[in-house]
């Protein structure tokens, strides 16, 4: 569809003799589209999508950096210990999305779960604004919701939405000008942030878990806000360890290099 053929008129458009209603018109007001498309979503209602330019401004955030670990009792958490609750956005309808289609009601089916979705994205979009506007560098783990989705926690995993939330925080950042970095999660949730020993409850009986006292120093660890302390700092060593290879001729870090580890 081309600009040409959609016209303004008062808070709506119109497009081949038809008014369509604008439910932001405040978005349209002196910009300009070039093209756009109609797009048909699976409830059976019509959108329109107009491409336009919006200005952004980069500014320095107030805060560093911020480590942020993934989970299934919280969608997210971070060093420090902000906290994404989850909300069961499916979870909390799923009794109602089963009555609909034993019913044979695939429309309020259809609805129930497009308000999952709309609700998952909009906690995703908040949670991701308050981080990118807070700090200046962002590391997220990299924990994998493509295989954890070929266990038993598929349902959990899919509605958490860690997929999503990574794709916001990227391209915000990328807006607002912050450094977005994935790192290698391994072993965050048993080590400990004071002395670097892996102390903590490993393998799938030590899930239960919650909160567990480092045995080499005697510190006490939240297990879902130790994994977020930790993925910062190992933001800042992949950066030290790309540098040595790059400055350094591809040289190990106990070899002679003219790198600052400190």
């Amino acid at each position: 569809m081309k600009a040409a053929s959609l016209k303004r008129k008062g808070k709506s458009v119109r497009f081949c003799g038809k008014t369509l209603r604008v439910f932001e018109p405040e978005r349209l007001e002196g910009v300009k589209w070039k093209q756009g498309h109609f797009a048909q979503d699976a409830v059976g209602d019509w959108w329109l999508s107009l491409p336009i330019e919006v200005p952004v401004d980069e500014s320095v955030a107030p805060l560093e950096k911020v480590g942020i670990d993934l989970g299934l009792k919280e969608i997210a958490v971070t060093s420090d210990d902000a906290r994404c609750e989850k909300s069961r956005f499916y979870r909390g309808i799923e009794q109602k999305i089963a009555q609909a289609q034993r019913r044979g009601h695939r429309r309020k089916a259809k609805f129930l779960h497009r308000r999952a979705a709309n609700r998952r994205k909009d906690a995703l979009h908040k949670f991701s604004r308050q981080l990118v506007d807070q700090y200046q560098k962002i590391v997220v783990g990299d924990v994998s919701s493509t295989q954890l989705v070929k266990t038993r926690m598929a349902k959990s995993v899919l509605d958490a939405g860690w997929g999503m939330l990574r794709g916001f925080l990227q391209y915000k950042s990328q807006q607002a000008g912050r450094t977005f970095q994935i790192v290698n999660e391994r072993y965050t949730s048993c080590t400990c942030s004071n002395c670097d020993s892996i102390t903590g409850p490993r393998g799938v009986n030590g899930l239960h878990v919650r909160r567990w006292t480092c045995a080499a120093c005697g510190v006490s660890h939240d297990r879902g806000l130790t994994p977020g302390s930790w993925t910062p700092t190992r933001g800042v060593r992949c950066e030290r360890i790309r540098y040595i290879r790059i400055r350094s001729d591809w040289q190990r870090p106990g070899s002679t290099c003219a790198a600052n580890w400190d």
